[in-house]
């Protein structure tokens, strides 16, 4: 960094802290930290304040369609933003929606590097996915995960297991009705619960008949994206500062995808870029029915130079196969 962007910086936060806005739940504290500790590592002296918000989608109970899905957890944080009462905000930018628009004069400056991606089955003893007795409820809260399970394991029960990972780790401790649950490897990590009974799943597609249970990811999981208002240049410099390009390239793959398809908050979709051995861009997606009995993928490679048009032409891909279908039955 420049010592002329770090004096710019300074100069423009002397009299108060730079504000960062983030969710008030423990892994997303724990993420906005980590913004906040690069930042520091790059301007020193400059003041950083994390600002926490409870939203109502963290405080709702139910089923987050009914109040308007998943982008509830950042609405009302990007509010902040735009009023200015925060200077940065901290998403994970699989909670980000793919068929709302950003607010207008806002962007992602920056995108840190992928954490692992695998999701992963909890239990209390460490019995394998495999060795679960037909009946067992598995909690998990994601469309995604419950349908995708169901192609592999139709003899199981999933119910929606909601709050955040501390609670659900403690509901699973605690319920007897619960035998697993399916959750993020990286979210174990953010809260240091990786010393628990867990099985790693695949992110690559197999076939139900290959007896493999595999997990293809969320469109943009284990990335943080770091969002602020477009006109503050020295902050959008800074954001620049801290952006991953390779995951930049594969989060724009990732969710022009999305948006093509136009996915809400309660479609069954997956969708993972990745970088190949030889350079070339792979992005892998799939859409579903609620319980995984029908679904479509499409698995394309394109120049690591123009991620967009990778993503179009997955989209494109699945919508040829009938993914709109499958979507809109969703909505129901």
């Amino acid at each position: 960094m420049s010592d002329a962007l770090i004096d710019l910086l300074n100069d423009a936060f002397a009299d108060r802290p730079l504000r960062v806005g983030t969710r008030s739940s423990p892994m997303a504290l724990h993420q906005a930290n980590d913004v906040r500790d690069r930042i520091r590592k790059r301007v020193p002296d400059l003041d950083v304040e994390l600002v926490p918000m409870t939203t109502k989608a963290d405080l709702w109970p139910g089923d987050l369609a009914e109040l308007g899905g998943k982008g509830l957890f950042t609405k009302e944080i990007d509010r902040a933003l735009m009023s200015a009462q925060v200077d940065i905000t901290v998403h994970c930018m699989k909670d980000v929606p793919g068929d709302v628009p950003l607010p207008e004069g806002t962007a992602f400056g920056a995108y840190l590097e992928r954490e692992d991606v695998h999701d992963v089955v909890v239990t209390r003893d460490g019995t394998p996915l495999a060795d679960i007795p037909a009946g067992s409820m598995i909690g998990t809260s994601s469309v995604r995960r419950r349908a995708q399970l169901h192609m592999y394991r139709p003899d199981l029960r999933t119910e929606r297991i909601r709050g955040n990972v501390n609670s659900r780790l403690a509901k699973l401790d605690e319920d007897p009705t619960y035998t697993a649950l399916i959750l993020a490897r990286a979210g174990l990590g953010r809260i240091d619960a990786l010393d628990r009974h867990y099985e790693v799943l695949p992110v690559e597609f197999h076939p139900t008949d290959g007896g493999i249970v595999s997990m293809v990811p969320a469109v943009g999981a284990g990335v943080i994206g770091i969002q602020a208002r477009t006109a503050d240049s020295p902050i959008m410099r800074l954001l620049d500062e801290l952006n991953d390009p390779a995951t930049a390239g594969h989060i724009l793959a990732e969710r022009t995808m999305l948006h093509m398809l136009r996915g809400h908050c309660n479609s069954p979709i997956a969708g993972h870029a990745s970088t190949t051995a030889d350079g070339q861009m792979s992005l892998h997606g799939m859409v579903f029915n609620h319980d995984g009995s029908k679904f479509v993928r499409s698995h394309l490679w394109g120049d690591p130079g123009d991620p967009a048009t990778l993503g179009s032409r997955v989209a494109s891909d699945l919508l040829h196969q009938g993914a709109r279908h499958l979507i809109t039955a969703t909505r129901k």
